[in-house]
């Protein structure tokens, strides 16, 4: 992800991310901290497979907390209450139906680092989400995923 890239995130995705911010910048750095000092405590470090380990997982974290600190620079916070509802955008909760298979799905579309696809939330950058985006209750939309070309038709669009 690049630096200057825009974070679509709901309040509720924003607070989850920064409740992990925090908990890594406080909780996981204090038990990373005690578990490099304890494995110190054992003597010669440069055979310490304690050491190297807690020193790796320091290094994960930092990394971790890097990239989230740059992530929230750039947050644009979507707004559950705004919105047209005759138009597919992020946020919105579409009821799709597959044209071929007659399966119908109701999946929300949400920024992609909110997407949980076992909630049946859908980046607005996966081909689902992204062919969906502007297309209005009743539009047959062409949408090539990785198994292939599939037509859904929107049966209806809510906030």
């Amino acid at each position: 992800m690049t630096e200057d890239k825009e974070l679509i995130l709901s309040r509720e995705g924003l607070k989850k991310m920064e409740e992990e911010l925090e908990m890594l910048k406080t909780v996981k750095r204090r038990e990373v901290a005690d578990r490099i000092k304890t494995a110190r405590e054992f003597g010669d470090i440069s055979e310490n497979s304690e050491y190297e380990d807690a020193k790796n997982e320091q290094a994960m974290i930092e990394g971790t907390i890097m990239s989230m600190e740059k992530k929230l620079r750039n947050v644009k916070i979507l707004e559950d209450a705004t919105g047209n509802d005759d138009i597919v955008g992020v946020g919105s909760t579409v009821t799709i139906l597959n044209t071929a298979t007659k399966d119908q799905s109701v999946y929300t579309i949400v920024g992609s680092v909110e997407a949980d696809p076992f909630k049946n939330k859908i980046s607005n950058e996966s081909p689902v989400g992204q062919g969906l985006l502007g297309h209005a209750k009743g539009d047959k939309v062409e949408i090539t995923i990785p198994a292939g070309t599939v037509i859904f038709e929107i049966l209806d669009i809510a906030r």
